[in-house]
């Protein structure tokens, strides 16, 4: 089991719609996510299978598109082309 299973399970329960999230609602569900997480859009790369956080979106059918200086996350559904 992950800490990121909730977002997981969040994603999955969603409409299939993109849904965007500030970075401490994020947090809230995974208990907390790490300082790079914040500052580095690297950390929310799509494409990184050995991460479980990576894991934990593209599980539910998404990719994380974040916006460092909003402080949010938009998790949009896969579509052909989309990374």
């Amino acid at each position: 089991m992950s800490r990121y299973d909730p977002l997981t399970r969040f994603l999955e329960a969603g409409t299939g719609d993109p849904i965007t999230l500030t970075m401490t609602q994020v947090g809230l569900l995974v208990e907390g996510l790490p300082a790079s997480a914040y500052s580095y859009p690297a950390w929310w790369q799509n494409d990184d299978p050995s991460h479980s956080h990576c894991q934990a979106w593209r599980n539910a059918g998404f990719t994380a598109h974040p916006d460092l200086g909003e402080g949010t996350v938009t998790f949009r559904p896969f579509t052909t082309g989309a990374s």
